[in-house]
């Protein structure tokens, strides 16, 4: 049977082609994303600064198992307790917080933002000292080479530096010499004590070397043992995220984004494959007969067809593997590109993303040979060389019954989106896969959509197109199977490019028009050196010509319930001057009111959460400090902006800076141009302040918001590229199948040019009937996601989006029909009639 079957390949290449290219590219794109979900699931990183400490501790960086916003910082106390530990030979504080350099008044550039540390962590970092000596007092400081040669300094020099908002001068003792590149950042040293004083008290992780004679491993255990849930121990190639207080969140977004993509590939693929799979075996029908005919058992076809399958599921998978693997990479770096995890997180791709891909595309191949090949298999040999002829009966029970699923559940997700799910991160994981699973169903019933959409289609064609239209029509009818395998992967094309691009055209356009109605300030200053002082916002409010100014810290925290903490964004503002800078129409109680410990929030909040001004809201903010802030004011609910508000003294304290990064401003009625000119020449005087327009923030914003578009983007072209192959495989297969139909057309008076305009009459049905079943299955996703998002049935977004696609989607029907079919008629046509 493996002779058989090796030898049927050899001589039906261009089938066997086709289904080995589906199976190929599904293997490698289900890799791809296996080994996305592998590096979210593992999430290592290999530590920059602290590379020669073996084991590291941490503040816990999660609030009942969700990523905290910020660093989590401990208590110093904590360092003793660790040296005491049996095993450990030294243990140091590390802290880290915005030091910039300055040189002639502005901040000066290593590539990076440059951070202040104690002496004390150098020998755990690849700085050592090259010139000079460690700091020694409170106004010394050592300067990586870097900085010191872009600061034009040297020991003994004095430079100044901004620390906690303010210009301090300081002595340089010395210079550290960088070793290798693992450093993420331009390194300040100062002595321990003042490290300490400029990071709040407080430090950031503990590095740890072992004494002599003691694992890692060992050491790691005892630890975490002392410390117990004050804090986490990592070793080994997870050391890392403790420098990176933020890749948790970035975790949960790379294996959210991984199942969501993942998921709709694999379906993708295997239908993919399977649709393939079939089109072949189909197109083989008149050879299973004929083998029928001739005294084959059905046994013994399916094992010939199961054997031909495994073959090229082997050879695909096999083949698929490296590039599945540079697949997966080049997710990855479109990721950290974008922003979504750090650069420094490992990638990782082992055994379970290959075996998964492999799996997945043996299954699918295994159930199309099962679905596509038993009726060949089953056939009465009359019967089969009967139905080789007159075309194949496609409906059956199994057929409806998983068509059925397929849409029952695309309408579900659609009608969760649209009811159910509220407007939020997980929006677009019921919505991104509502057109998917809707694009299968209708895909499965296509036969019987098309004979009934090209009935219709037949008074306009035959108007229209003539003798080219009649032979069309006439193909279409009898050949209802042969045209629904070519519009299937279309369908999937329009539906899922469409359903996926508008989605994302909408998030984009009512992020920035909400983001632009909530803000009220006509300019905004930005600090790049840590933060604006306390002071700053008082001296904006003199500017002349401005009428006020608040400051603007977000971040996310966590409203404690008793369903358990609720994530929400949180935003920090002045109580001087937020009514003023924002739209946060009063409802109850007193905006002014915003300092200490308070928090003002929408009246939607308040009900949902149960309280009124007055109550306390337990809350832990985005560092894991727990509050109980009062509840002094309600505004207007705005669902785009669900921002609870603090104060920012409260809130800016548990971030990383420690300090307000922004500063809104409002000008006077017609003062415009004065308080910019002020202004700018306040912002001149703090090194590293911008001025802008407060458009800015709403540009920002929407940065923020699309961390993910490229991400988005790119797996969407995988899939997209992907569907396009399966349409290429699917058209150039069938067209070169029908070499013979065209050179009897030919033989009986047709024209070249007669059968060119029936392909392109067909192309043409198959590119209507297409578009409108994909424009359907995309509308379960764009009209519950725009419906949710703006509040109309229809997307925001340029109609061209939808123009390029569907035109794209016709070009390749038109060139994977006619270049094929035009080349197949250059010679004589009883040649063509005679190889076939």
């Amino acid at each position: 049977m493996l002779r058989l079957a090796l030898r049927t390949l050899k001589f039906r290449r261009t089938s066997f082609i086709a289904t080995f290219c589906a199976m190929f590219f599904g293997a490698a794109i289900v890799i791809g994303c296996g080994g996305l979900m592998e590096t979210g699931s593992r999430m290592a990183a290999e530590p920059q600064r602290l590379h020669e400490a073996p084991v590291v501790v941490s503040g816990v960086q999660t609030h009942h198992s969700t990523a905290l916003a910020e660093r989590h910082r401990i208590d110093p106390g904590l360092v003793g307790q660790v040296a005491g530990v049996d095993g450990v030979g030294k243990a140091v504080g590390d802290v880290s917080f915005p030091a910039t350099v300055l040189k002639d008044g502005k901040p000066v550039t290593s590539g990076s933002s440059s951070y202040g540390h104690g002496w004390a962590s150098a020998p755990f970092t690849p700085y050592t000292l090259a010139v000079g000596k460690a700091p020694a007092g409170g106004g010394e400081v050592v300067l990586d080479t870097a900085l010191a040669e872009q600061a034009g300094v040297r020991p003994g020099s004095t430079v100044g530096i901004v620390v906690e908002g303010t210009t301090r001068q300081f002595r340089v003792s010395g210079v550290a010499e960088q070793n290798g590149d693992r450093n993420p950042h331009a390194a300040v040293f100062f002595t321990d004590d003042q490290a300490r004083t400029l990071a709040g008290g407080q430090i950031d992780s503990i590095a740890v070397l072992p004494a002599s004679g003691s694992s890692a491993d060992t050491v790691a255990a005892a630890v975490s043992t002392a410390v117990g849930d004050r804090a986490e121990v990592f070793s080994g190639e997870s050391r890392g995220l403790a420098e990176l207080p933020g890749t948790l969140a970035g975790q949960r977004t790379v294996v959210i984004l991984a199942a969501v993509f993942g998921s709709s590939v694999v379906l993708i693929a295997m239908f993919g494959v399977a649709s393939t799979l079939a089109l072949s075996l189909q197109q083989r029908a008149r050879e299973m007969a004929l083998l029928r005919a001739v005294g084959s058992t059905p046994t013994q076809l399916r094992r010939m067809i199961l054997t031909e399958t495994a073959v090229l599921s082997v050879a695909s998978v096999l083949l698929a593997l490296l590039p599945g693997y540079a697949i997966g990479r080049g997710l990855f770096a479109v990721l950290t590109a974008s922003g979504v995890v750090s650069s420094s997180i490992t990638y990782h791709a082992g055994a379970v993303p290959m075996a998964v891909g492999a799996i997945v595309t043996i299954l699918a191949a295994a159930g199309a040979t099962r679905f596509a090949g038993r009726r060949a298999a089953r056939t009465e040999p009359i019967a089969a060389v009967a139905e080789s002829t007159i075309g194949t009966q496609w409906f059956n029970v199994p057929r409806l019954l998983f068509a059925l699923f397929f849409l029952a559940n695309g309408i579900s997700l659609a009608v969760a989106t649209a009811t159910v799910m509220e407007d939020g991160p997980t929006l677009a994981s019921t919505a991104g896969p509502a057109s998917v699973l809707f694009c299968i169903g209708l895909v499965l019933l296509a036969p019987g959509i098309t004979t009934f959409m090209v009935a219709l289609l037949k008074l306009p064609v035959r108007a229209f197109s003539g003798l080219s239209g009649r032979l069309a029509l006439r193909n279409a009818a009898t050949a209802n199977v042969r045209m629904a395998g070519a519009v299937a992967p279309i369908v999937l094309l329009i539906g899922i490019a469409t359903g996926t691009l508008y989605m994302q055209s909408t998030e984009n356009a009512v992020s920035r028009s909400s983001y632009d109605q909530n803000v009220l300030a006509d300019y905004v200053l930005d600090s790049t050196t840590g933060g604006f002082a306390a002071g700053v916002v008082d001296r904006v409010r003199q500017t002349p010509g401005v009428a006020a100014a608040s400051e603007l810290v977000t971040t996310r925290g966590f409203v404690d319930g008793p369903d358990g903490p609720a994530e929400v964004d949180l935003r920090g503002v002045s109580a001087g001057g937020v009514a003023q800078s924002l739209d946060l129409p009063k409802v109850a109680g007193d905006l002014t009111a915003l300092s200490g410990d308070t928090v003002a929030l929408s009246d939607k909040k308040a009900e949902e959460y149960g309280v009124k001004v007055g109550d306390k809201l337990p809350m832990h903010l985005g560092d894991g400090t727990k509050v109980n802030p009062a509840v002094v004011a309600l505004y207007a609910d705005n669902p785009k902006q669900p921002y609870l508000t603090m104060p920012a003294s409260l809130l800016a304290a548990h971030t990383g800076e420690r300090l307000p990064q922004q500063i809104l401003v409002r000008a006077d009625s017609g003062s415009g141009d004065r308080a910019r000119e002020g202004l700018a020449a306040l912002a001149a005087q703090l090194p590293g302040s911008e001025l802008d327009d407060s458009s800015s923030l709403a540009g920002r914003n929407n940065q923020i918001q699309q961390i993910l578009v490229s991400a988005n983007y790119t797996i969407v072209a995988m899939i997209v590229g992907y569907a396009s192959i399966t349409v290429v495989n699917t058209l150039v297969s069938v067209t070169r199948k029908r070499r013979a139909e065209f050179g009897l057309q030919r033989l009986t008076g047709a024209t070249r040019r007669q059968v060119i305009g029936m392909l392109s009459v067909e192309g043409a049905l198959i590119g209507v009937v297409a578009t409108v079943l994909g424009t359907i299955a995309a509308a379960t996703t764009i009209v519950p996601y725009s419906l949710v998002k703006s509040d109309s049935y229809l997307p925001s977004g340029s109609i061209g989006i939808y123009l390029a696609i569907v035109g794209g989607s016709l070009l390749l029907v038109f060139g994977a029909t006619l270049l094929p079919s035009w080349r197949g008629m250059r010679g004589p046509a009883v040649d063509t009639v005679n190889a076939a």
